[in-house]
């Protein structure tokens, strides 16, 4: 199927693996030029590397930024250009006692989390709403709904990110722009493998089972396993993609079921 992508410039933030880069590859395959971002000179030029040679005669770039150095990321937005297609992406999360969450913590929270969504949302509208089509899409989490008691920083900035999108929705009102949200689940990511591997280490226990035993702990969940980044990709694809139209201001669910509400 065509999504009526081809000529279309994304910006991912936070794609040099993961969701982010799942999503760029999706956008390549549909013939989008894509900007992917990470923290890392080195790491972002591998991952452009990968996704070159994933995709032959795809246009893929990439900009290295701290989006918590405030130099940084306005160098970033100085060399952004025209963007068509925003994945607010970039995102940290760890597991602590609310006690000894300090205050720069929930700092570097809502700056990564939170203002870099704002900064480059504020960035892009203007010139999206100018040209009559555009796309801004929001990776939240279904924790910005049931916030976990170990990660309340994590979940309150994730919730906080719910409520941007759907007030920068109304500001597109009678346009062809929509500001989107997706709430992931518990997604295999780099990230938690990672965390998987180490636990296992430490536990002693084969990362294999003890990422079973993770999954299965979640009572709520429907799907019963990670969900596989590829998988938020296929969603954000389509709110990127002009047969989305009519969906705006939404938080769209790719959770695994793990939300147990009706809407």
């Amino acid at each position: 199927m065509d999504l009526g992508l081809h000529g279309r410039r994304a910006f991912i933030s936070g794609s040099t693996r993961g969701i982010g880069y799942a999503i760029a590859e999706a956008l390549l395959r549909e013939g989008a030029s894509v900007v992917i971002h990470g923290r890392g000179a080195q790491r972002v030029q591998s991952a452009v590397a990968a996704l070159a040679d994933g995709a032959p005669g795809a246009d893929v770039t990439g900009i290295a930024a701290d989006v918590a150095d405030p130099e940084q990321f306005d160098r970033l937005l100085r060399r952004l250009g025209h963007v068509d297609i925003l994945v607010n992406n970039v995102g940290v999360f760890e597991v602590a006692d609310f006690e000894d969450i300090t205050d720069a913590d929930w700092e570097r929270y809502v700056q990564i989390n939170l203002m870099s969504g704002v900064r480059l949302s504020r960035h892009v509208l203007a010139r999206m709403r100018a040209n009559g089509w555009g796309r801004i899409i929001f990776i939240s989490s279904e924790s910005g709904v049931n916030i976990p008691a170990d990660m309340i920083h994590y979940g309150t900035t994730k919730a906080a990110m719910l409520g941007l999108a759907n007030g920068l929705a109304k500001l597109t009102r009678g346009t062809e722009v929509t500001v989107n949200s997706i709430l992931g689940g518990p997604t295999y990511s780099d990230g938690v493998a990672r965390a998987v591997e180490r636990i296992a280490g430490e536990q002693s226990v084969d990362p294999a089972d003890l990422k079973h035993a993770i999954a299965a702990s979640n009572r709520t969940s429907l799907l019963e396993r990670f969900i596989d980044p590829s998988e938020i990709a296929s969603l954000a694809l389509y709110l990127a993609s002009p047969l989305s139209s009519a969906t705006n201001g939404a938080a769209l669910r790719a959770d695994g079921g793990t939300l147990t509400g009706v809407l």
